[in-house]
Order: C-alpha cells, then sequence, then structure tokens
C-alpha cells in the first residue's frame, strides 16, 4: 500500500487521507483506503518536520487504532490541519480533532457516541467488557474535552455521546474548537459501520443509496457487455 506513503508532498507539507474504515492492522485493511496505525507510522516517519493537510471523510473503526493515531498525529512536529471532506464518524471524530486547525464545511458531519463491541462468554465476561467499555468511552471524552469551545460543559457533550449525535459543520462549531466553511459538493462515505449507526441524516443515507445503485448499473451494465462478446 505505497499509495498513500507520500502524497501531493512538497518541501514543507504533505497530505495524508482518511477516506476509509480505522482498522488495527493490514490484515483488516479490505480496501486500499482504509488506515492502521503502522501505516501512519511510517507515512510520518517520512515526513518529519513537515506541516499536513489531513483529509478525513470515514465511518470509524476500530478505537484503539484511532487513539494511537490521534496520538501519533499530536505528537507529530509540523502544523495539522484537518478538513473534514463529508464524515467524521465514531473514532474517526477522535483523530479528526488531532488538528491544530480542524474545518468542517456546513455540510460536513461530525459524529460522537457511545463505544461498542461485540462478545461472547459468561456474565462474568460481560460485566468486564462493560467496565472496559466505560473506561475506553472515558479515553475518549478525554479527547473531546480537551478540544471542547469556552464555556461548555462537558456533561454536555458526554450526552452527545450516550445519544449518538450528528452535527453538521455549523453544529459542531457551537461545540467543538472548530472552524467552519463554506458548503462543498457531497462526497460519499462508504462504511461496513453504517449498519450499526442508529441516526444517520436522510442526505448521508441517500448519498449511500445513490452509490449503491449506480454501482447496481455498473454491474449490469458489464454483464450485458459479457454477454455480446
Amino acid at each position: 500500500m505505497n499509495w498513500m506513503k507520500i502524497k501531493n508532498e512538497t518541501e514543507k507539507s504533505a497530505d495524508l487521507y482518511f477516506y476509509g474504515d480505522i482498522v488495527s492492522s493490514w490484515m483488516g485493511a479490505w480496501d486500499d483506503t482504509d488506515q492502521y496505525p503502522e501505516q501512519i507510522r511510517d507515512f510520518l516517519d517520512g515526513v518529519k518536520g513537515k506541516d499536513l493537510n489531513i483529509f478525513v471523510n470515514s465511518g470509524g473503526g476500530s478505537v484503539f487504532a484511532g487513539l494511537a493515531i490521534y496520538n501519533m498525529l499530536k505528537r507529530h512536529q509540523g502544523y495539522k490541519t484537518v478538513y473534514v471532506d463529508g464524515l467524521a464518524a465514531s473514532i474517526s471524530s477522535v483523530i479528526a480533532l488531532a488538528g491544530d486547525k480542524v474545518v468542517i464545511p456546513s455540510n460536513s458531519f461530525l459524529m460522537i457516541h457511545k463505544p461498542w463491541s461485540g462478545i461472547s462468554g459468561d456474565a462474568n465476561a460481560f460485566r468486564k467488557m462493560a467496565d472496559d467499555l466505560d473506561a475506553i468511552e472515558e479515553g475518549i471524552m478525554n479527547v473531546y474535552s480537551d478540544n471542547i469551545k469556552e464555556g461548555v460543559d462537558v456533561e454536555t457533550i458526554r450526552q452527545m455521546v450516550q445519544d449518538e449525535t450528528w452535527l453538521n459543520g455549523n453544529e459542531a462549531s457551537k461545540y467543538f474548537n472548530i472552524e467552519v466553511a463554506e458548503e462543498n459538493k457531497a462526497v460519499a462515505c462508504v462504511s461496513d459501520l453504517f449498519k450499526d449507526y442508529k441516526h444517520i441524516p436522510e442526505n448521508i443515507v441517500k448519498s449511500k443509496a445513490d452509490e449503491k445503485e449506480e454501482l447496481h448499473n455498473k454491474i449490469k451494465a458489464l454483464e450485458l457487455e459479457l454477454e455480446l462478446i
């Protein structure tokens, strides 16, 4: 996956894209847009001291991988500007907040929610997982707390996390230290995680439906071409 090692690099800056899911390792990267800590580490090693333009359009993914990426980006010695092109959901919302400046267009989204996990086992295993998820949530809340606007009560953000809250750029700017950009052309976001979210905005659902229809039409056209051969 050398495609993302150095992208649009100049003497002073480089671009980094989070346009897929956040996964734990290369084994979980089913698409070449998926990102994982080792890959980000290698990227940052190649652009030490340079400013970064970070573009996000991701449905989220692994919490621990996302926290590791957030911490690596925070340590990077260079000015970091994050642009949320379409969606920064779940752990991708944490990654987005690693920027020194975060820009979200009025029609892009930040989504925050409680972490979850799928397990099997006895009652003790489920109780332990509940405790672990509470601890993980506190780690995520620490990131949100570090990035809220002055005067915003962190308990307000905690309730938003409880409720799974989708914030467009204008709404997000009321709670977090971000800049709002003019509305941009919608950028489709593909993620296996959408099936688990409860309150996806209608325009995002429509974008996904349109994308599926476009893919279906391409497949039908390809099948027709094969029949004619």
